[in-house]
């Protein structure tokens, strides 16, 4: 690790806890809590990211050294740095939980590259302050779904934390899978999260709790001066602009979600970044089938708070909570409030331009509305594959009839022959209007079909893909892993030696634990 430039901007700069002993409990007047990793008894390096690795500053012979498998297992601890965990309250599934904080997440330190900074996070390397009544660390399964999702989801082009490595820790840890109280021996895993910071809106939400507004104002502006120093102004005007950049950068994050058919699963205030980012993959899924109302998140299953169709609308509210957070620096609800309904109004028309891109339409008409409600609605009549429908879409030609459109995307439906009646009917009603709709734009077909190949991709990493990964992991054989991980970096390119992957769903898959809906379990 001989050229990674340290700079530890968070630790220098903001209050720490005076109490350096590592037992959980209630932290005031402090942002942060400083903690070594929990030594690994045997580290071993599965995979790493050379990608991420140059990103950092981290050469590709050094990710091969022992000083490499030592600092990001968290066995040794790198020069001129102490590790810290952040301290961060938030609304869980709605409801205020309090202090949280990072209970199995270290940061190791900040490093500075090219001009960029990046805070270095051990996920799974051990019990912190914040811990409450956890272990801190983490599994195979869940550090293998995390590392391939952050890198699957960066070459998708929305934005997210990235991955440098993952390992194992060579250490078993307790889990209950299923919550259902038959707890089993896993292997521990370690991953290395890259990001700009790992700061939440809970981190604000923590401050403005325990009345601490001094430090609420010095940490709002220490945010403004690192990762926004393009705001200026009177400190009143700059935390409107701060919280309003903030907004931006979460609807473009939302509006990445709903073009690829990702959902999160757990978007509590404490897993919102303010840099926009997608962080702390837990419980996420892809959509298989086009389903607002689904969740892979089991905690969820009932009132489905953050089902796939809602989360521009949590995304709002958890913005409300940020501008609550922020309330006591700027003393006028006006203003916040002007921001939050502007979310939702340029939401709405984002959405619409992006929707529209999905299906080849790049200028606008008035009709588009109902175009673009009427095919949520006929997708939803029969299971139907997102990813597959869409990709398949930018194979028809305006020359087309109705019943060659349909034939073409005809693989995206998962029971084929069972499309009759009036489902069928509703499909030819809507592929006749659509048709008519290509027909009015001005690009070619192929010209048409190159955009929307770059919009809409053709591998994304479906919940069943992960775990045939897991499996074969948890036996030793890490080939998937490394093969999945290739697949991910090109998910807008054909790959004709990856074809297999580009399927529905595997009947086998449907009631898999771990291919569907999944707990919040590390």
């Amino acid at each position: 690790m001989k050229n990674l430039k340290i700079n530890n901007r968070f630790t220098a700069e903001l209050p720490a806890d005076p109490n350096e002993t590592n037992e959980t409990r209630q932290v005031s007047n402090a942002v942060f809590s400083y903690v070594n990793p929990t030594k690994p008894s045997n580290p071993k390096l599965i995979h790493a990211s050379k990608e991420v690795a140059e990103l950092v500053g981290i050469s590709k012979d050094e990710i091969k050294s022992e000083a490499f498998l030592n600092t990001f297992s968290g066995k040794e601890i790198l020069p001129e740095t102490r590790p810290y965990a952040m301290c961060y309250a938030g609304h869980q599934f709605g409801n205020w939980a309090g202090q949280l904080g990072d209970g199995r997440a270290i940061n190791l330190t900040e490093v500075e590259h090219n001009n960029d900074f990046f805070t270095l996070q051990l996920k799974g390397a051990g019990k912190t302050p914040y811990s409450r009544t956890a272990d801190g660390l983490a599994v195979l399964r869940s550090s293998v779904r995390e590392y391939l999702c952050a890198e699957a989801m960066y070459h998708l082009g929305v934005p997210t934390t990235r991955s440098l490595s993952l390992m194992l820790s060579g250490d078993l840890v307790l889990r209950d899978i299923l919550y259902n109280g038959n707890p089993a021996y896993e292997k521990g895993a370690i991953v290395c999260r890259v990001a700009p910071s790992f700061i939440r809106f809970g981190s604000f939400e923590m401050l403005t709790a325990r009345n601490e507004l001094k430090n609420l104002k010095d940490f709002t502006e220490y945010n403004i001066k690192h990762y926004f120093p393009e705001i200026k102004g009177e400190p009143k005007e700059q935390y409107l602009q701060f919280f309003k950049t903030v907004a931006d950068k979460t609807r473009e994050m939302i509006l990445h979600w709903q073009r690829v058919g990702f959902v999160h699963g757990v978007m509590n205030t404490d897993n919102m970044s303010i840099h926009g980012v997608t962080i702390d993959y837990g419980p996420y899924g892809w959509l298989e089938n086009y389903d607002p109302n689904w969740t892979p998140n089991t905690t969820d299953s009932q009132n489905r708070r953050y089902r796939f169709g809602n989360q521009p609308q949590i995304a709002q509210w958890n913005l409300y909570q940020l501008a609550n957070a922020l309330y006591p620096l700027i003393n006028e609800a006006e203003p916040l409030e002007k921001i939050l309904e502007s979310f939702f109004t340029d939401f709405e028309s984002d959405y619409k331009t992006m929707f529209l891109s999905k299906l080849g339409v790049f200028t606008l008409s008035k009709n588009d509305d109902k175009l673009i409600t009427a095919l949520e609605t006929v997708l939803q009549l029969f299971e139907t594959d997102m990813t597959i429908f869409f990709r398949n879409l930018s194979t028809i030609q305006k020359i087309d009839s109705v019943e060659t459109a349909i034939e073409k995307i005809k693989n995206s439906f998962y029971i084929p022959e069972e499309i009759s009646g009036d489902i069928l009917d509703s499909w030819k009603k809507w592929f006749a209007v659509y048709l008519e709709r290509l027909k009015t734009e001005e690009l070619s077909d192929e010209n048409r079909s190159e955009k929307m190949d770059a919009i809409n991709p053709k591998y994304v990493l479906r919940n069943y893909m992960s775990q045939l990964a897991i499996d074969a992991a948890d036996q030793g054989d890490y080939s998937l892993i490394d093969e999945l991980y290739l697949l991910l970096q090109k998910p807008y390119d054909e790959q004709p030696e990856y074809e297999k992957w580009f399927a529905k769903r595997p009947d086998w898959a449907r009631s898999k634990v771990g291919c569907s809906m999944l707990s919040c379990s590390s």
